[in-house]
This record gives C-alpha cells, structure tokens and sequence, in this order.
C-alpha cells in the first residue's frame, strides 16, 4: 500500500418512512429516490424504515447498475426496515436484534413488531476494511413522558457493545442511521463515549443543509408540530459516525442535508432529511488519529455516561419487576376465579353463570400471564446490560486511579 494512499467515501443515509397503507405519496417518493441515487452513485446508501421487501425488490431492481450488491435485514414479525445498497461487492454481513423494543400491548406505536435491529457488513476499499453498521432505534413518542427511554438505553448499550466486539479486525468504523436520540441525550453519549465514534456533522470540514444539521425541520410537509414536540425549529436524530484505527486517518470532507424537499423536484424523499457525507481515508500515524476513551477528560465523560445508563437502567428494572409481579398477582386471582367457577359448574344452581363466565376468566389468565412473562423477560434483559455496565464502570475506574497514580509518581520524579 503505498504511503500517500487515499480513499473517499461517499454515504448516503435515509429514514425512508416507507410504511404500507399509511405513508404519503410512497410510490412516488420511492421512485424519486431511486432516480437521485443512481445520479449521484453514492459508494453506500443506507435506508432505514423500508417496512415492505416489496419496495426493497422494487429499489434494489431500479439500482442493480448502479449499486450491484444489496441486502435486506429481516427481523421481527414486520422486518427490521433497514437495507444497504453498494456499489462494492459486500463481503460479509451480520445483524443483531435488540432484546428489548418497546411492549407488545402498545401496538399502536408498532415498534415491539417490528424487531428493531443493527446490520452490519464488511467491504475491502483498496485494502482498506470497512465495517459499516445501520440501525434504527426505538422512537421516542413523548419527550417530556419518555415511557421508552430505558429501552432505548440499552439498546444503545447492545449497539456500541456490538460494535465494540465485530470491528476489532477494522480498519475504518461507520455507522449509520436513525438513532431517536438527540445528540446530548444519554444515549447518544453513551454510544460516542464508548465506542470513540465521531459525528460527521461536529467534525465536518464543510456542512450544508438544515439548521443546526436537523434532519427534521418544520419546512417538510410530512412532518407536523407534534413530531418535533419542544424543538419548534427542528430536531437532529439521525447521524453519519466514524472512526479509524491506529495506522489510518479519516475525516469528514463535506456534510449535506436535505432541507425538507428533493433537491430537483421539490417534494421531500421523507419526513426525515437525508444525510450524504463524503469521507477520506487516509495513511496517518498512530496520535493523528487518537481513540477519544483514552485521554483523561474522555475516560471521565465515559464514567459520567456509564453511572448516568446504569442508574437508568436500574430504575426501569425495578419497574419491569413491580409490573411483573402485578401480573403474577392478577395470573394467581385468575387461575383461582378458574377453579371456583369449574366447583360452580359442576352444580346444578350456578352452572350457566359459570359456564358464561369461564371464558372471559381463561382469556385474563392468559394476557396476565403472558404479560407477566414479557416483563419478566424485560426485568433480565435490563439486569444483564446493567451488569455489563457494572463491569465496565469498574474497569475504567480502576484505571482512572492507575492513571492518577502514575501521574503523581511522574510528578515526584520530576520534584
């Protein structure tokens, strides 16, 4: 590989709002998409909320020529949403399905159906591997009531943790997608701080686009007033984040937006705007390119994130278990009223009240039953993040005191 080696990067992300029999002009916005990515031909385009494979198949026929590889992540009992077009052939592919997404019972929100999930493949540019992620996370549907909040946590925890174990043999680390996550809330810290990730839009040379980069704004058509809740002008929740390895460089050349229409017709591709970077990867020594976890500063704002995710974490536990044994409660009052309507039954007075009776009883059995056992689900799923976090917040706080410790002997040396 030669020393002055360069590669560029051009990625193109898009929460499509592709959902059958409920999104606007969906056919339309589709084809108009697919007509901009084969003009610009993007080395990457990934798509998240792309509900029907139906459209997938339709996209993935309009683009062969330009973007020859493709996949489709299937999760869920509707489909994860998210697919990847590229113009290099894929040379691996993985996912991982969030183990907690939401409850089952709110089905008019729909996200526990549809198996939220990260996707992964692996590309070699010029001997260069690449490892790119997309995701979507779980929606955030009340700000000020963020009853999903300790889900989205952890499944920004299970993101990171995920990165952190595939991209060890990495060169260049990318991650794109719909995060529902502003860039100060809990998670979107958490998942920076530990994976050392960087935001296209904080470290870009030349940004264009939406205010404040907001890849929701009040201009698009599709977006109402209840969608941005307290952010009247807009909010920023999806993200183009990268990294490289010691021996390569990368840095963010150029960062645009839509800003809530196509950029030649005029009508939004989505309610969310879309992010198109342009990457460079590059040769460059070890400290031109230094993992944010390593510093002092760094390793203490990984702490602060780390206790912050594990208290939360805690608090919805607790929560899961209270709810968990109300419905173990309800289950017991249940299987009881069940047996004393069967004693009923089996007399001559009460059997028809009985008889009537019994089903309507079997029927609060089983939900109470079924919901006791998704929160107990839910109860281990937090507790084995939580202990993740335990884990990993001891580590570093032990080597914050080595550290410490080392920096006061340097000190006395030097005295």
């Amino acid at each position: 590989m030669k020393p002055n080696f360069s590669v560029r990067l051009r990625v193109f992300n898009l929460n499509c709002w592709d959902i059958p029999y409920l999104s606007k002009h969906r056919a339309d916005r589709l084809k108009r998409l697919g007509d901009f990515l084969n003009l610009e031909s993007f080395d990457l385009a990934l798509l998240e909320e792309v509900w029907s494979e139906q459209d997938f198949q339709y996209l993935r026929q309009k683009l062969s020529l330009t973007y020859p590889d493709a996949h489709y992540f299937r999760s869920g009992i509707i489909g994860s949403g998210l697919c990847v077009f590229s113009r290099h052939q894929i040379q691996e592919i993985t996912q991982h399905v969030y183990t907690l997404n939401g409850y089952p019972y709110m089905f008019y929100h729909g996200d526990w159906f549809c198996g939220k999930a990260v996707g992964l493949l692996v590309l070699q540019l010029g001997g260069v591997v690449l490892n790119t992620y997309v995701t979507h996370l779980h929606a955030e549907y009340s700000r000020q009531k963020d009853i999903y909040l300790t889900h989205r946590v952890t499944q920004a925890w299970e993101l990171a943790q995920f990165i952190h174990h595939t991209s060890k043999n990495a060169d260049v680390v990318l991650l794109c997608g719909d995060l529902n996550m502003h860039p100060k809330d809990l998670g979107c810290r958490l998942l920076r701080e530990w994976t050392g990730l960087r935001d296209a839009y904080v470290e870009t040379q030349d940004f264009k686009g939406s205010e404040d980069g907001c890849t929701m704004v009040p201009r698009n058509c599709y977006v109402s007033q209840q969608d941005l809740g307290p952010f009247p002008s807009g909010i920023r929740i999806d993200y183009v984040l990268y990294k490289a390895v010691s021996g390569f460089h990368i840095y963010c050349k150029t960062l645009k937006t839509t800003t809530g229409c196509d950029p030649h017709n005029g009508t939004p591709f989505s309610d969310h705007e879309a992010l198109m970077a342009t990457l460079h990867v590059k040769h460059g020594p070890p400290q031109e390119d230094p993992c944010p976890a390593h510093g002092p500063r760094e390793r203490s704002a990984l702490i602060s994130a780390l206790r912050e995710a594990w208290t939360e974490l805690g608090l919805g536990m607790a929560q899961a278990r209270r709810r968990a044994a109300f419905a173990g409660y309800v289950t017991v009052c249940g299987l009881s009223l069940l047996v004393l309507l069967c004693v009923l039954a089996a007399g001559e007075e009460a059997r028809e009240a009985a008889i009537l009776l019994w089903t309507p009883s079997a029927g609060l059995v089983l939900g109470a039953g079924t919901v006791y056992l998704f929160h107990m689900h839910e109860a281990k799923g937090l507790c084995r993040a939580q202990a993740e976090l335990q884990h990993v917040l001891r580590r570093e706080k032990e080597t914050q005191v080595l550290g410490s410790e080392q920096q006061e002997g340097d000190r006395a040396e030097e005295q």
